[in-house]
Protein backbone atom coordinates (compact mmCIF):
# COMPACT_ATOMS: atom_id res chain seq x y z
CA UNK A 1 0.00 0.00 0.00
CA UNK A 2 1.57 3.34 -0.85
CA UNK A 3 2.29 5.79 1.91
CA UNK A 4 3.04 9.21 2.71
CA UNK A 5 6.86 8.56 4.00
CA UNK A 6 7.76 9.99 7.21
CA UNK A 7 9.93 12.41 5.72
CA UNK A 8 7.09 14.26 4.19
CA UNK A 9 5.76 15.19 8.03
CA UNK A 10 8.82 16.38 8.76
CA UNK A 11 9.10 18.65 5.71
CA UNK A 12 5.51 20.00 6.51
CA UNK A 13 6.16 20.52 10.07
CA UNK A 14 9.18 22.44 9.12
CA UNK A 15 7.66 24.58 6.64
CA UNK A 16 4.63 25.40 9.04
CA UNK A 17 7.27 26.48 11.68
CA UNK A 18 8.52 28.14 9.42
CA UNK A 19 5.90 30.45 8.72
CA UNK A 20 4.53 31.22 12.38
CA UNK A 21 6.18 34.47 14.15
CA UNK A 22 9.33 33.98 16.25
CA UNK A 23 8.59 32.43 19.99
CA UNK A 24 5.33 31.13 19.11
CA UNK A 25 3.43 27.72 19.51
CA UNK A 26 1.13 25.74 17.64
CA UNK A 27 -1.50 23.50 19.28
CA UNK A 28 -3.35 20.99 17.75
CA UNK A 29 -5.49 18.11 19.14
CA UNK A 30 -6.23 14.72 17.65
CA UNK A 31 -10.28 14.21 16.54
CA UNK A 32 -12.27 12.97 19.11
CA UNK A 33 -13.78 9.33 18.76
CA UNK A 34 -17.24 9.75 17.59
CA UNK A 35 -19.99 7.92 18.89
CA UNK A 36 -22.36 6.23 16.34
CA UNK A 37 -25.04 4.78 18.76
CA UNK A 38 -24.88 4.33 22.64
CA UNK A 39 -21.57 2.90 23.50
CA UNK A 40 -20.61 2.04 19.35
CA UNK A 41 -17.82 3.87 17.70
CA UNK A 42 -17.68 4.95 14.37
CA UNK A 43 -14.45 3.70 12.87
CA UNK A 44 -11.97 6.21 13.90
CA UNK A 45 -10.72 8.84 11.64
CA UNK A 46 -7.95 11.09 12.11
CA UNK A 47 -8.67 15.05 11.93
CA UNK A 48 -7.02 15.68 8.47
CA UNK A 49 -4.98 19.01 9.47
CA UNK A 50 -3.49 16.76 12.84
CA UNK A 51 -2.52 13.80 10.40
CA UNK A 52 -1.01 16.19 7.67
CA UNK A 53 1.42 17.25 10.23
CA UNK A 54 2.22 13.87 11.90
CA UNK A 55 0.95 10.76 10.47
CA UNK A 56 -0.13 10.35 13.74
CA UNK A 57 -3.56 7.50 13.78
CA UNK A 58 -4.45 7.50 17.02
CA UNK A 59 -7.09 9.81 19.33
CA UNK A 60 -6.65 11.57 22.05
CA UNK A 61 -3.43 13.49 21.32
CA UNK A 62 -2.03 16.79 21.07
CA UNK A 63 0.52 18.34 18.83
CA UNK A 64 2.71 20.97 20.36
CA UNK A 65 5.17 23.08 17.81
CA UNK A 66 7.57 25.35 19.25
CA UNK A 67 9.94 26.55 16.49
CA UNK A 68 13.58 27.42 18.21
CA UNK A 69 12.88 25.42 21.17
CA UNK A 70 16.23 23.65 22.87
CA UNK A 71 14.59 20.87 23.59
CA UNK A 72 12.79 19.56 20.51
CA UNK A 73 10.51 21.93 18.39
CA UNK A 74 7.79 19.15 18.27
CA UNK A 75 6.36 17.44 21.22
CA UNK A 76 3.71 14.94 20.88
CA UNK A 77 1.22 13.84 23.65
CA UNK A 78 -0.39 10.65 23.70
CA UNK A 79 -2.13 7.54 25.53
CA UNK A 80 0.75 5.78 27.19
CA UNK A 81 1.09 2.06 26.32
CA UNK A 82 -1.50 0.07 28.60
CA UNK A 83 -1.40 -3.32 28.59
CA UNK A 84 -5.28 -4.21 29.60
CA UNK A 85 -6.38 -1.57 26.82
CA UNK A 86 -4.25 -2.56 24.09
CA UNK A 87 -6.26 -5.93 24.35
CA UNK A 88 -9.13 -4.86 24.19
CA UNK A 89 -9.08 -1.53 21.77
CA UNK A 90 -5.23 -2.49 19.84
CA UNK A 91 -1.51 -1.62 20.41
CA UNK A 92 -1.12 2.09 21.08
CA UNK A 93 2.40 3.89 20.06
CA UNK A 94 2.99 4.85 23.51
CA UNK A 95 5.94 7.96 24.25
CA UNK A 96 8.54 5.45 22.89
CA UNK A 97 6.59 5.34 19.61
CA UNK A 98 5.63 8.60 18.94
CA UNK A 99 9.49 9.55 18.94
CA UNK A 100 10.78 6.33 17.47
CA UNK A 101 7.97 5.77 14.73
CA UNK A 102 6.66 9.37 14.50
CA UNK A 103 9.23 11.49 14.77
CA UNK A 104 8.30 13.56 18.08
CA UNK A 105 11.49 15.25 19.45
CA UNK A 106 9.37 14.41 22.88
CA UNK A 107 6.51 13.15 23.81
CA UNK A 108 4.36 13.29 27.70
CA UNK A 109 1.25 11.32 28.39
CA UNK A 110 -2.00 12.84 27.58
CA UNK A 111 -2.72 12.34 31.27
CA UNK A 112 0.06 14.99 31.94
CA UNK A 113 -0.82 17.78 29.47
CA UNK A 114 -2.33 19.86 32.31
CA UNK A 115 1.00 19.91 34.37
CA UNK A 116 3.12 20.14 31.30
CA UNK A 117 1.42 22.15 28.46
CA UNK A 118 1.34 25.74 30.88
CA UNK A 119 4.81 25.29 31.03
CA UNK A 120 5.34 25.30 27.29
CA UNK A 121 3.07 28.23 26.22
CA UNK A 122 4.31 30.21 29.25
CA UNK A 123 6.42 32.93 27.76
CA UNK A 124 5.64 32.73 24.23
CA UNK A 125 4.18 35.63 22.53
CA UNK A 126 1.65 34.10 20.35
CA UNK A 127 -0.67 31.02 19.96
CA UNK A 128 -1.33 29.51 17.01
CA UNK A 129 -5.06 26.66 17.43
CA UNK A 130 -7.70 25.35 15.52
CA UNK A 131 -9.65 28.50 16.99
CA UNK A 132 -13.60 27.76 16.63
CA UNK A 133 -13.44 24.24 15.06
CA UNK A 134 -13.30 22.35 18.52
CA UNK A 135 -15.02 24.21 21.10
CA UNK A 136 -13.96 21.60 24.11
CA UNK A 137 -10.39 21.86 23.07
CA UNK A 138 -10.78 25.89 22.97
CA UNK A 139 -12.10 25.92 26.70
CA UNK A 140 -8.89 23.46 27.68
CA UNK A 141 -6.73 26.06 26.18
CA UNK A 142 -8.74 29.05 27.69
CA UNK A 143 -7.76 26.73 31.50
CA UNK A 144 -4.15 26.36 30.20
CA UNK A 145 -3.91 29.97 29.48
CA UNK A 146 -5.36 31.42 32.72
CA UNK A 147 -3.57 29.05 34.90
CA UNK A 148 -0.56 31.02 33.26
CA UNK A 149 -2.57 33.95 34.01
CA UNK A 150 -3.11 33.41 37.76
CA UNK A 151 0.65 33.62 38.07
CA UNK A 152 1.32 36.72 36.30
CA UNK A 153 2.21 38.51 39.67
CA UNK A 154 4.91 35.83 40.55
CA UNK A 155 6.40 36.80 36.67
CA UNK A 156 4.75 34.58 34.54
CA UNK A 157 4.55 35.72 31.27
CA UNK A 158 0.85 34.81 29.35
CA UNK A 159 0.87 35.03 25.05
CA UNK A 160 -0.63 38.31 24.64
CA UNK A 161 -1.87 37.19 20.90
CA UNK A 162 -4.21 34.40 19.53
CA UNK A 163 -3.77 33.36 15.89
CA UNK A 164 -5.88 31.30 14.01
CA UNK A 165 -3.92 28.29 12.37
CA UNK A 166 -5.74 27.67 9.21
CA UNK A 167 -4.52 30.26 7.19
CA UNK A 168 -1.19 29.02 7.45
CA UNK A 169 -2.14 24.65 7.41
CA UNK A 170 -4.94 25.50 4.98
CA UNK A 171 -2.76 27.31 2.25
CA UNK A 172 -0.06 24.58 2.91
CA UNK A 173 -2.49 21.80 2.29
CA UNK A 174 -3.89 23.57 -1.16
CA UNK A 175 -0.50 22.81 -2.76
CA UNK A 176 -0.15 18.68 -3.18
CA UNK A 177 3.68 17.33 -3.20
CA UNK A 178 4.84 13.88 -5.67
CA UNK A 179 4.04 11.94 -2.53
CA UNK A 180 0.69 13.14 -1.92
CA UNK A 181 -0.18 12.88 -5.93
CA UNK A 182 1.02 9.12 -5.99
CA UNK A 183 -0.98 8.45 -2.80
CA UNK A 184 -3.90 10.32 -4.71
CA UNK A 185 -3.32 8.46 -7.47
CA UNK A 186 -3.59 4.98 -6.34
CA UNK A 187 -7.08 6.22 -4.07
CA UNK A 188 -8.38 7.39 -8.24
CA UNK A 189 -7.08 4.02 -9.51
CA UNK A 190 -8.69 1.84 -6.60
CA UNK A 191 -11.98 3.87 -7.07
CA UNK A 192 -12.25 3.40 -10.87
CA UNK A 193 -12.12 -0.64 -10.58
CA UNK A 194 -14.68 -0.10 -8.29
CA UNK A 195 -17.01 1.63 -10.61
CA UNK A 196 -15.98 -0.62 -13.30
CA UNK A 197 -17.18 -3.27 -11.58
CA UNK A 198 -20.64 -1.46 -10.50
CA UNK A 199 -21.21 -1.15 -14.28
CA UNK A 200 -20.43 -5.10 -15.11
CA UNK A 201 -22.80 -5.95 -12.15
CA UNK A 202 -25.85 -3.60 -13.51
CA UNK A 203 -28.83 -4.77 -14.88
CA UNK A 204 -32.74 -4.17 -14.13
CA UNK A 205 -34.09 -6.12 -10.95
CA UNK A 206 -30.76 -4.80 -9.04
CA UNK A 207 -31.41 -2.65 -6.08
CA UNK A 208 -29.08 0.72 -5.61
CA UNK A 209 -27.63 -0.72 -2.62
CA UNK A 210 -26.52 -3.87 -4.55
CA UNK A 211 -23.84 -2.08 -6.30
CA UNK A 212 -23.42 0.08 -3.16
CA UNK A 213 -22.18 -3.64 -2.41
CA UNK A 214 -19.59 -3.69 -5.08
CA UNK A 215 -18.15 -0.37 -4.65
CA UNK A 216 -17.81 -1.32 -1.24
CA UNK A 217 -16.31 -4.74 -1.78
CA UNK A 218 -13.47 -2.82 -4.68
CA UNK A 219 -12.56 0.06 -1.99
CA UNK A 220 -11.83 -2.96 0.23
CA UNK A 221 -9.92 -5.52 -1.58
CA UNK A 222 -7.58 -2.08 -2.42
CA UNK A 223 -6.85 -1.42 0.81
CA UNK A 224 -8.82 1.62 1.88
CA UNK A 225 -10.09 1.42 4.67
CA UNK A 226 -13.46 3.04 4.07
CA UNK A 227 -15.09 5.34 1.69
CA UNK A 228 -14.21 9.00 1.32
CA UNK A 229 -17.51 9.94 2.09
CA UNK A 230 -21.41 8.47 1.61
CA UNK A 231 -21.73 7.05 -1.45
CA UNK A 232 -24.28 7.98 -4.00
CA UNK A 233 -25.77 5.33 -6.08
CA UNK A 234 -28.85 7.13 -7.46
CA UNK A 235 -31.34 5.24 -10.08
CA UNK A 236 -33.93 6.79 -12.15
CA UNK A 237 -35.54 9.97 -10.18
CA UNK A 238 -33.12 9.67 -7.54
CA UNK A 239 -30.61 10.79 -9.70
CA UNK A 240 -32.13 14.21 -10.14
CA UNK A 241 -31.61 14.62 -6.13
CA UNK A 242 -27.57 15.90 -5.95
CA UNK A 243 -26.92 14.06 -1.92
CA UNK A 244 -28.95 11.10 -2.80
CA UNK A 245 -28.13 8.66 -0.02
CA UNK A 246 -30.93 6.33 0.65
CA UNK A 247 -29.53 3.63 -1.88
CA UNK A 248 -32.27 1.16 -2.01
CA UNK A 249 -34.15 1.81 -4.53
CA UNK A 250 -35.30 -0.60 -7.64
CA UNK A 251 -33.05 -0.63 -10.78
CA UNK A 252 -35.45 -0.54 -13.38
CA UNK A 253 -35.04 -1.05 -17.01
CA UNK A 254 -34.26 1.91 -19.61
CA UNK A 255 -33.36 4.08 -16.28
CA UNK A 256 -30.31 5.91 -15.93
CA UNK A 257 -27.95 4.83 -12.18
CA UNK A 258 -25.76 8.13 -11.49
CA UNK A 259 -22.98 6.74 -9.01
CA UNK A 260 -20.93 9.50 -7.34
CA UNK A 261 -18.45 7.25 -4.88
CA UNK A 262 -14.95 7.31 -3.62
CA UNK A 263 -12.32 5.83 -1.40
CA UNK A 264 -9.90 7.26 0.39
CA UNK A 265 -6.15 6.01 0.86
CA UNK A 266 -4.17 7.36 3.69
CA UNK A 267 -6.45 10.11 4.52
CA UNK A 268 -6.45 11.21 0.83
CA UNK A 269 -9.89 10.93 -0.90
CA UNK A 270 -10.59 10.10 -4.50
CA UNK A 271 -14.23 11.57 -5.72
CA UNK A 272 -15.32 9.97 -9.27
CA UNK A 273 -18.91 10.13 -10.55
CA UNK A 274 -20.39 8.40 -13.53
CA UNK A 275 -24.05 7.83 -15.11
CA UNK A 276 -24.89 4.98 -16.77
CA UNK A 277 -28.24 2.64 -18.08
CA UNK A 278 -29.58 0.44 -16.44
CA UNK A 279 -29.92 -1.89 -19.07
CA UNK A 280 -26.78 -0.97 -20.50
CA UNK A 281 -28.05 1.20 -23.29
CA UNK A 282 -28.87 4.85 -23.61
CA UNK A 283 -31.82 5.96 -24.95
CA UNK A 284 -31.86 9.00 -27.34
CA UNK A 285 -32.84 11.41 -24.88
CA UNK A 286 -30.61 10.13 -22.05
CA UNK A 287 -27.90 10.12 -24.85
CA UNK A 288 -28.26 13.82 -25.74
CA UNK A 289 -27.87 14.94 -22.34
CA UNK A 290 -25.00 12.43 -20.83
CA UNK A 291 -23.29 13.85 -24.22
CA UNK A 292 -23.67 17.35 -23.51
CA UNK A 293 -22.16 16.82 -19.73
CA UNK A 294 -19.47 15.14 -21.53
CA UNK A 295 -18.83 18.16 -23.71
CA UNK A 296 -18.91 20.47 -20.98
CA UNK A 297 -16.47 18.56 -19.17
CA UNK A 298 -13.40 18.19 -22.29
CA UNK A 299 -14.07 22.43 -22.35
CA UNK A 300 -13.95 22.61 -18.20
CA UNK A 301 -10.41 20.18 -18.68
CA UNK A 302 -8.91 22.79 -21.04
CA UNK A 303 -9.04 25.98 -19.03
CA UNK A 304 -7.31 24.28 -15.78
CA UNK A 305 -3.50 25.05 -15.86
CA UNK A 306 -0.79 27.68 -14.11
CA UNK A 307 -2.31 31.21 -14.79
CA UNK A 308 -5.65 30.65 -15.07
CA UNK A 309 -8.14 31.31 -12.72
CA UNK A 310 -10.16 29.11 -10.47
CA UNK A 311 -13.95 29.86 -11.85
CA UNK A 312 -12.78 29.95 -15.66
CA UNK A 313 -13.43 26.07 -15.68
CA UNK A 314 -17.14 26.17 -14.16
CA UNK A 315 -17.57 29.28 -16.59
CA UNK A 316 -16.48 27.20 -19.80
CA UNK A 317 -19.09 23.91 -18.22
CA UNK A 318 -21.94 26.92 -18.49
CA UNK A 319 -21.34 27.96 -21.76
CA UNK A 320 -21.14 24.69 -23.25
CA UNK A 321 -24.31 23.39 -21.28
CA UNK A 322 -26.59 26.57 -21.69
CA UNK A 323 -25.65 26.57 -25.49
CA UNK A 324 -26.32 22.42 -25.55
CA UNK A 325 -29.99 23.39 -23.72
CA UNK A 326 -30.68 25.63 -26.61
CA UNK A 327 -30.23 23.64 -29.05
CA UNK A 328 -32.38 20.34 -27.44
CA UNK A 329 -34.95 22.97 -26.96
CA UNK A 330 -34.64 22.89 -23.06
CA UNK A 331 -33.92 26.57 -23.02
CA UNK A 332 -35.38 29.56 -24.92
CA UNK A 333 -33.39 32.57 -25.57
CA UNK A 334 -30.50 34.08 -26.49
CA UNK A 335 -27.17 31.97 -25.16
CA UNK A 336 -25.20 35.33 -23.26
CA UNK A 337 -28.51 36.65 -21.70
CA UNK A 338 -29.69 32.89 -20.32
CA UNK A 339 -25.95 32.77 -19.09
CA UNK A 340 -26.48 36.35 -17.67
CA UNK A 341 -29.93 35.72 -16.11
CA UNK A 342 -28.71 31.87 -14.32
CA UNK A 343 -31.42 30.61 -16.62
CA UNK A 344 -29.33 27.27 -16.53
CA UNK A 345 -29.67 26.79 -12.95
CA UNK A 346 -32.82 25.28 -13.15
CA UNK A 347 -30.80 22.19 -14.87
CA UNK A 348 -27.01 22.56 -13.66
CA UNK A 349 -27.40 24.22 -9.94
CA UNK A 350 -24.25 23.29 -8.44
CA UNK A 351 -20.45 24.59 -9.50
CA UNK A 352 -17.58 22.54 -11.46
CA UNK A 353 -15.78 21.18 -9.26
CA UNK A 354 -14.23 21.84 -5.45
CA UNK A 355 -10.63 21.71 -3.99
CA UNK A 356 -9.57 17.88 -3.65
CA UNK A 357 -7.52 15.89 -1.03
CA UNK A 358 -7.26 15.27 2.51
CA UNK A 359 -10.74 16.08 2.56
CA UNK A 360 -13.34 15.52 -0.17
CA UNK A 361 -14.02 18.87 -0.48
CA UNK A 362 -10.93 20.15 0.74
CA UNK A 363 -9.66 23.06 2.10
CA UNK A 364 -8.23 26.37 0.43
CA UNK A 365 -9.08 29.90 -0.31
CA UNK A 366 -11.39 30.20 -3.45
CA UNK A 367 -10.93 33.65 -3.69
CA UNK A 368 -7.79 35.87 -2.45
CA UNK A 369 -8.22 39.60 -2.48
CA UNK A 370 -12.13 39.13 -3.75
CA UNK A 371 -10.93 37.43 -6.76
CA UNK A 372 -10.85 34.23 -8.18
CA UNK A 373 -7.65 32.36 -7.18
CA UNK A 374 -5.19 31.78 -10.13
CA UNK A 375 -4.60 28.08 -10.38
CA UNK A 376 -1.10 26.41 -9.68
CA UNK A 377 0.81 23.69 -10.43
CA UNK A 378 0.29 21.03 -7.21
CA UNK A 379 -2.95 22.05 -6.90
CA UNK A 380 -5.63 19.46 -7.04
CA UNK A 381 -9.92 19.13 -8.00
CA UNK A 382 -12.41 17.98 -9.54
CA UNK A 383 -14.42 18.74 -12.52
CA UNK A 384 -18.21 17.51 -11.99
CA UNK A 385 -20.41 19.27 -14.52
CA UNK A 386 -24.33 17.60 -14.49
CA UNK A 387 -27.71 18.67 -15.56
CA UNK A 388 -30.54 17.58 -13.54
CA UNK A 389 -33.94 17.72 -15.41
CA UNK A 390 -36.75 17.23 -13.10
CA UNK A 391 -39.45 14.59 -12.91
CA UNK A 392 -41.60 17.53 -12.00
CA UNK A 393 -40.76 19.77 -14.23
CA UNK A 394 -43.89 20.53 -16.38
CA UNK A 395 -41.96 23.37 -18.47
CA UNK A 396 -40.14 20.22 -20.40
CA UNK A 397 -41.14 17.23 -22.57
CA UNK A 398 -42.46 14.15 -20.87
CA UNK A 399 -39.24 12.51 -22.56
CA UNK A 400 -36.74 14.79 -20.66
CA UNK A 401 -38.30 14.33 -17.38
CA UNK A 402 -36.15 12.52 -14.85
CA UNK A 403 -33.03 12.24 -16.66
CA UNK A 404 -30.34 13.19 -14.07
CA UNK A 405 -26.48 13.16 -15.42
CA UNK A 406 -23.33 14.19 -13.66
CA UNK A 407 -19.62 12.97 -14.65
CA UNK A 408 -16.79 14.23 -12.00
CA UNK A 409 -13.11 13.34 -12.46
CA UNK A 410 -9.89 14.19 -10.13
CA UNK A 411 -7.00 16.08 -12.03
CA UNK A 412 -4.26 18.02 -10.51
CA UNK A 413 -2.75 20.78 -12.17
CA UNK A 414 0.51 20.44 -14.02
CA UNK A 415 2.99 22.83 -15.88
CA UNK A 416 1.30 21.97 -19.28
CA UNK A 417 -2.45 21.55 -18.02
CA UNK A 418 -3.79 19.46 -15.39
CA UNK A 419 -3.41 15.39 -15.03
CA UNK A 420 -6.73 13.35 -15.07
CA UNK A 421 -6.39 11.13 -11.95
CA UNK A 422 -9.55 9.17 -12.77
CA UNK A 423 -9.26 8.77 -16.23
CA UNK A 424 -9.30 4.57 -15.86
CA UNK A 425 -13.28 4.43 -15.86
CA UNK A 426 -14.94 4.49 -19.46
CA UNK A 427 -16.58 7.89 -19.93
CA UNK A 428 -17.64 7.54 -23.86
CA UNK A 429 -21.29 6.35 -24.61
CA UNK A 430 -19.65 3.93 -26.92
CA UNK A 431 -17.02 2.68 -24.35
CA UNK A 432 -19.79 2.60 -21.18
CA UNK A 433 -22.19 -0.07 -23.65
CA UNK A 434 -19.49 -1.55 -24.48
CA UNK A 435 -18.32 -2.58 -21.37
CA UNK A 436 -21.85 -3.51 -20.44
CA UNK A 437 -22.45 -5.37 -23.24
CA UNK A 438 -19.21 -7.69 -22.30
CA UNK A 439 -20.38 -7.54 -19.17
CA UNK A 440 -23.99 -9.13 -20.10
CA UNK A 441 -22.59 -11.70 -22.22
CA UNK A 442 -20.00 -12.97 -19.44
CA UNK A 443 -23.29 -13.45 -17.18
CA UNK A 444 -25.50 -15.14 -19.26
Amino acid sequence: MIHIPKAEYSRRRKALMAQMEPNSIAILPAAAVAIRNRDVEHVYRQDSDFQYLSGFPEPQAVIVLMPGREHGEYVLFCRERNAERELWDGLRAGQEGAIRDYGADDAFPITDIDDILPGLIEGRDRVYSAMGSNPEFDRHLMDWINVIRSKAHLGAQPPNEFVALDHLLHDMRLYKSAAEVKVMREAARISAQAHIRAMQAGRPGLHEYSLEAELDYEFRKGGAKMPAYGSIVAAGRNSCILHYQQNDALLKDGDLVLIDAGCEIDCYASDITRTWPVNGRFSPEQKAIYELVLASQEAAFAEIAPEKHWNQAHEATVRVITNGLVKLGLLEGNVDELIASEAYKAFYMHRAGHWLGMDVHDVGEYKVGGEWRVLEVGMALTVEPGIYISPDNQQVAKKWRGIGVRIEDDVVVTKQGCEILTGGVPKSVAEIEALMAAAQVRAS
